[in-house]
């Protein structure tokens, strides 16, 4: 896909930039400000080409305007990519706080349009410092008066889609069930440990070996990054990269469940559709890993306290609930269903508006 073609999008601004120095470059982009200013985290990776960090951005956008409708938040969905030259571990300090610095620059000149928040390879501590230059960021640490790391949260509302997805598909509870994460950062790893406590059999994945002997010493059974795809089980929870469900694969994954904290599950539109045909319930990402949204904008715009969060993470499996009901009235989609429920709550503020 050309740059030409990654820029035909739907939604209502890009912004980008090249830094010379460090060879980053900054990519923005605000799909929706219908319910509100956008919101979405900074992701800081490596890129084959630009259009694929536009591309990424994009849809990474998009699903945060679907996640904030759905979870009935008063925020837009937009999303930051910053596309290293080398992988953020190899990237000297005083290179990345410059890449930090020109972030921050980036969002003061959106002037609260956009607000941003963590994300894959940024954290509490990096938004601490976007925040000494700019006031448009969510996730701060507590000790400077943030909501701290909405990992957990978004943990525990995958685990409610899991059981909920589970339920509806007639598994019953986890006890016993066969549950795949693939992915044990902060999120993954607490939702291996939710599942475990619940009474499932876990099978992990990851790249890192101190996650998979930690994972190991906790009894979970390891298998291959590259075994993830083919390895049967329950319950197929992917908590690290999207992209991960191609056609091809919707057509030979062995589960009866995919839910996860992972962005874009879905590479594209064909595979959702087949999932379906084939009887296996797919529990939309925007949905499952909402959490934390609700984790970062309950406690910074909207006041809320831990309990209420922790309660509206929990109802993320009503949530679902209400998507299958549609689901399998319309004989459409999770989500398509999910994609509706979006679409209506969008469709009343704008009507509201227009009133008002």
């Amino acid at each position: 896909m050309s740059i030409e073609e990654t820029l035909e999008w739907d939604g209502e601004l890009t912004v980008t930039r090249f830094d010379r120095e460090t060879g980053a470059w900054f990519v923005i982009r605000l799909d929706s400000t219908v319910l509100g200013p956008a919101a979405g985290g900074t992701r800081a990776a490596q890129y084959p080409t630009l259009d694929a960090a536009l591309a990424d951005a994009g849809k990474l956008a998009g699903a945060m305007t679907l996640k904030m409708a759905v979870s009935n938040l008063p925020m837009g969905g937009g999303k930051s990519v910053i596309a290293l030259p080398a992988p953020r571990k190899d990237i000297d300090p005083k290179s990345w706080t410059r890449i930090l610095e020109i972030h921050a620059e980036n969002l003061n000149k959106l002037n609260g349009s956009y607000w941003t928040g963590p994300d894959v390879n940024t954290n509490s501590a990096d938004m601490d410092v976007l925040n000494d230059t700019t006031r448009f960021v969510f996730g701060r640490s507590i000790e400077r008066g943030g909501a701290g790391s909405s990992a957990l949260t978004t943990a525990i509302g995958v685990f409610e889609a899991i059981k909920a997805s589970a339920h509806h598909r007639g598994l019953g509870t986890l006890d016993g069930l066969t549950v795949l994460v693939q992915g044990l950062g902060a999120v993954g790893g607490s939702v291996a440990a939710l599942a475990a406590d619940a009474g499932a059999r876990l099978l992990v994945a990851d790249t890192d070996r101190e996650r998979l002997g930690h994972a190991r010493a906790l009894g979970h059974t390891v298998i291959e990054p590259d075994d993830v795809l083919t390895t049967r089980c329950d319950v197929f929870a992917p908590c690290a990269m999207g992209g991960v469900i191609t056609a091809n694969v919707a057509s030979n994954l062995d589960c009866a469940v995919v839910a996860g904290a992972a962005n874009n599950v879905l590479a594209d539109e064909y595979a959702g559709e087949i999932l379906n045909k084939r009887g296996i319930l797919y529990a939309p990402d925007f949905v499952a890993n909402a959490g934390g949204a609700i984790h970062l904008v309950g406690r910074e715009v909207l006041g809320w306290s831990e309990s209420t969060v922790h309660e509206r993470a929990v109802g993320i499996g009503e949530s679902l609930g209400r998507v299958f009901a549609i689901s399998d009235a319309e004989s459409s989609t999770p989500e398509a269903a999910a994609k509706k429920l979006a679409a209506g709550r969008a469709q009343q503020v704008s009507s509201a508006s227009v009133g008002a």
